[in-house]
């Protein structure tokens, strides 16, 4: 299980933009600049459970990807807790990174190593036996459909190829909770599907899955759960149901228009 309790980031803004912030009308500025900080997480708190899927919603820059980070141990919070199984992850960050599968939208492969060895590597690194990694990489180029390409260079690889390949190596030594920072952005249907269909194999798995997306029918297809956050703040958390009632017309679309606002949506 994971939890995140009142998790908060800021960042020390530059001198020339506190200076020019100083010359606009307060009403002007970002809600989440304050003197000389911008507080790009102010407020978020979730759970999920082992073997849901929770989707991470919100407008561009609204703080999901700050989250994420965070909960990867890749940023450390200014406030808050995040706790995996009982274990307090802000606490002991080295130990807990070994336990959690991130990928982020940074996250590459070694362009002269082909997909197998890139995979190996990286399970190797976990400290994973041979017999262990050769299993898990058997078990998950299967379910990402990697195989036909598996002794190919990762620089001669596709698009929605190198995903799937970041994706094998960010779960390879079988993690407690899996993080997924926007995995289908810009991948072609087939690509896109094959992920989609991972996440959904980790259902009723006992590994929490968090993945953030701009595609609400994603959303419709795999989530438990969903957190929308904007401006900082999760404004929702809760269950697909009750967030697809919040407009009233059982409508995911309707529902996160109407926590955003027409304008931020446009």
């Amino acid at each position: 299980m994971l939890e995140v309790k009142s998790l908060k980031k800021r960042f020390r803004l530059d001198n020339k933009t506190i200076k020019e912030n100083k010359k606009k009308p307060k009403e002007s500025l970002d809600v989440r600049e304050d003197g000389h900080w911008f507080n790009a997480v102010r407020d978020v708190s979730f759970h999920c459970n082992a073997g849901e899927v929770l989707g991470l919603l919100g407008p561009n820059g609204a703080g999901k990807t700050t989250s994420l980070r965070m909960l990867s141990t890749a940023l450390q919070p200014t406030e808050g807790k995040i706790v995996i199984n009982g274990e307090d992850v802000i606490a002991q960050p080295v130990a807990m990174r070994k336990r959690i599968g991130f990928l982020s939208g940074t996250t590459s492969l070694y362009h002269r190593l082909t997909v197998r060895e890139n995979v190996e590597y990286f399970g190797r690194l976990h400290g994973m036996s041979e017999e262990k990694l050769e299993n898990e990489i058997t078990k998950v180029f299967e379910l990402l459909d990697i195989h036909s390409f598996a002794d190919k260079k990762a620089d001669s690889l596709s698009t929605g190829m190198k995903q799937r390949a970041s994706i094998a190596r960010t779960v390879i030594h079988q993690p407690e909770v899996i993080v997924l920072d926007e995995p289908t952005t810009g991948l072609d249907v087939i690509s896109a599907k094959t992920i989609l269909d991972f996440i959904e194999s980790n259902k009723g798995s006992n590994v929490p899955v968090i993945f953030s997306t701009h595609h609400l029918h994603e959303v419709e297809k795999l989530c438990d759960r969903v957190v929308l956050i904007n401006n900082g703040t999760a404004q929702f958390n809760g269950t697909l149901d009750e967030f697809r009632n919040i407009s009233g017309t059982h409508n995911l679309y309707d529902s996160f228009v109407q926590l955003v606002g027409e304008k931020e949506v446009a």
